[in-house]
Parts: C-alpha cells; structure tokens; sequence
C-alpha cells in the first residue's frame, strides 16, 4: 500500500512536458497557416472548453468555440514574420498547460511588431491532449489602461541614484519594493494630514518588519518603500509578514504591491543602485494589489523550500531591459 502512494505521488508531480510544447507549437502553426479543422481537433470536445481573447468580451464557452475558431482566427492578417520568443510547459497527471510568447509582424503592417502571449490549458480525453482553455493577451503598459503614468516606483528609484559617489561598493542582495496603489483616492477621502499620518505609519511598520528580517530600510519617497536584503527567503519573508500586517491594520484598507529580485548591487553609503535595482522595481509594477511578485533569479534562488508557492509565472517585457524576463507570484 505504501508503494502505491508512492507511485501515485510520483505519478503526479509537475514536470516539464515537451509533448505538451508539441502540441502548443501545432496550435500556433495552425493559426498561423489558418489550417481550421485543425485547430478545432486540438480543441476539447466538451463544454467545459474555454477561450479568453485579448478583445472585450472575448470570453466564449462549449460547441461556440470549436465551430468558430476558424472563422475567428481566418481574418488575421497573413503574417511577414513570426518569431517565438518565449516557451514552456508541464503536466501533472491528467492535466497540463503551456505559456508562449511570439512577435509577430504582419503583412499589412510591416514597420510594426506586436507581441502576443498566449495560455494553454490541456487535459488528457481518451488519452489525447486536448485544449480546455486558451488565453491571449497582449502587452499593455499601465498608462495605456489606467490612463495614468504610474511613477511611484520609477521616482523612488530615481531617487536612489541621488547619493552615487566614488565610494561605492559592489555587493550580493535581494532588493524589495513596496507601492500603495490606492493612495490617491485614499488620500482625497481622508485629507492630505491625515493621509500623511497614515502613511507615516505605514512605513513605520514596514521598517520594523524589514529590520527584524534582517533587512535594510534602504529609502521612502511618497507612497514607496524600497530595502535589501543578504538573501531571498529573508525578503520574501518580510514581504509576506508586511502584506498580513497591513491586512489587519485598523486604519485605511491600503492596497499594496511588492517586488522582488536579486543580484549584484552597488552600494555607496545606505543607497543601492544597478541594474537589480531597476528591475526589482520594473516587477513590483506587474505587481497586482495585493500580490508579492518576485524575478526568476530570486525564484530559482528559493529553489524548492516548502514555506514558499508560486504560481502564474508570466513572460514580461521589462521597461530597460532586453527580451523577456520569467516573473513569479509568490503564494
């Protein structure tokens, strides 16, 4: 019996899936070369099939998706060049999904590249893989959605470089940044004094959460926070205990992102700077309210600790850096 659990538990461990990436690239082939009835074969037959587009009210369920997909992927433009810049996948059991990432450059629009990402979820029917979910997305900076250049993140970084000078030092870290996405309304319902008591206190309690950590308050500017820390599982540590702390906080209901990477740091006097620095703060903007996103290095750092999850890893252009960078959510 307790072989069995054995096996089973084995059986169904997460693991990559080249079959899976397979078929992921067979269902992107056919839609490029718009070969319809495949596309529908790659589909699942039954009505708990799901497909998510990149448009407003592109959510379809069932039968719908399977006798339209051809008609709905027939009126793309041909394309000039097709590159896949991202790809990956796994299973687990009965059950598995891929992430892909392509540039494309379409023929009636050669002087523009767009880059599409697509989710697949697979689950095996009659011992097939067959589609059961697909998502696209296309890449939006936040001022293209919310209408506003969301610059918090960006000005604290800014004002890091404030205090360079030639004693610098080069050094290993984990760099966290922390952003109210919310102070704004907050602050016009509560009044600039209050709000500012408020934030004040805020930070009073992240310093002292960063610090028990073993973590370096490194610099406030408005409603951010940026620290260090010697190693990874100290700052994810700190980023879990300083969203609890602000989940059951008797003041204003602040929604907070976070974010995380780690490398090498330039460090003069108590400021940090390079390159990490930079993309610790262009993942903190993936960030979500309320979620704790972390870069792929510090992930793999982590490695497979049982107090630490992650889940819907994505592909991300990080503003400043080349191609694109894995960003995990921390659990």
């Amino acid at each position: 019996m307790r072989n069995d659990r054995l096996l089973a538990g084995r059986a169904a461990m997460t693991r990559p899936s080249t079959e899976l990436l397979a078929v992921s690239r067979r269902w992107i082939d056919a839609i490029q070369h718009k070969r319809k009835t495949e596309m529908r074969n790659l589909l699942s037959e039954r009505q708990h099939l799901r497909f998510v587009g990149t448009g407003d009210g592109e959510i379809w369920a069932g039968d719908a998706v399977r006798e339209g997909i051809g008609e709905f992927f027939g009126v793309i433009p041909q394309f000039l060049k097709h590159e896949e810049t991202f790809a990956e996948a796994f299973e687990n059991g009965d059950s598995g999904w891929a992430c892909l990432a392509h540039a494309i450059v379409f023929a009636d629009q050669p002087d523009r590249t767009f880059h599409v990402r697509s989710t697949l979820i697979f689950a095996l029917e009659d011992g097939v893989w067959k589609i059961v979910q697909r998502h696209g997305s296309v890449p939006l900076p936040n001022v293209d959605f919310t209408g506003i250049e969301q610059n918090a993140i960006a000005d604290l970084v800014a004002a890091a470089r404030t205090g360079f000078s030639l004693d610098q030092r080069d050094g290993f870290a984990s760099i966290m940044f922390t952003d109210i996405v919310n102070s704004s309304r907050l602050a016009s319902m509560m009044g600039d004094r209050l709000w500012s008591s408020e934030v004040a206190r805020h930070f009073a309690t992240l310093r002292k959460i960063i610090e028990d950590a073993d973590g370096q308050f490194v610099k406030s500017l408005g409603d951010g926070t940026m620290s260090s820390f010697p190693e990874p599982a100290r700052a994810l540590h700190a980023a879990q205990a300083i969203l609890h702390a602000t989940d059951q906080s008797d003041g204003p209901a602040i929604a907070l992102r976070i974010g995380i990477h780690t490398g090498n740091i330039v460090q003069t006097n108590d400021d940090f700077f390079g390159s990490v620095v930079n993309k610790a703060a262009r993942i903190a903007a993936y960030a979500a309210p309320g979620e704790i996103r972390v870069s792929d290095a510090t992930r793999k750092m982590i490695g497979d600790s049982q107090n630490y999850r992650f889940s819907k890893t994505i592909s991300a252009q990080l503003q400043g850096f080349d191609g694109e960078h894995l960003v995990h959510l921390l659990v």
